[in-house]
């Protein structure tokens, strides 16, 4: 990863919380919300269970939901999105950043080189193309400078100046 200090701790149980994702992916809380009760993007590793719990999204997670805003503000149908998060689901992450989403404003193709983007411009398909590799620095570049919360211990990690005052007081008593 770019930011190697930051982000390279994080493991399958440390991630950002619903208002950090909402900042890094630029969309309300209502629509991450309807997009996790939906199934659309779930959180991966702690969901929300009840009144007062949070949910806990990982890089990944922000990166899918950031493309799912990508896709939506260009114009493509909720139920083509769905189709294509569920084709991006069965890609492991380090594939990711080799994919171009090409559309045509109905449809969303996964090209995986150059040449299947090519083919799809000459043969009309693709009006616009999202590459997720681009896509992953800017999300990297973000959530830099956003706190990072463990799963285990509730408690965010990195630049939350009140949880960490919060945890000298937990670990003083």
């Amino acid at each position: 990863m770019l930011f190697g200090d930051v982000l390279a701790s994080l493991d399958e149980t440390t991630g950002f919380r619903g208002p950090v994702a909402c900042r890094a992916v630029g969309i309300t809380y209502r629509q991450l919300d309807y997009w996790s009760r939906s199934g659309l993007v779930e959180p991966s590793i702690r969901d929300a269970k009840g009144s007062g719990s949070q949910r806990l999204y990982s890089f990944r997670d922000i990166l899918v939901l950031k493309i799912v805003k990508r896709l939506l503000d260009s114009g493509v149908s909720l139920q083509q999105i769905r189709s294509a998060i569920n084709e991006l689901a069965n890609r492991g992450v380090e594939d990711l950043t080799g994919i171009t989403l090409m559309s045509d404003g109905a449809s969303v193709y996964l090209c995986t080189s150059n040449d299947e983007v090519i083919d799809l411009v000459q043969g009309g398909q693709g009006v616009f193309g999202i590459a997720i590799g681009r896509v992953w620095s800017e999300v990297e570049g973000t959530l830099s400078t956003l706190p990072i919360e463990h799963a285990k211990s509730g408690v965010a990690a990195g630049h939350d100046e009140l949880a960490a005052r919060r945890r000298a007081k937990r670990d003083a008593s």
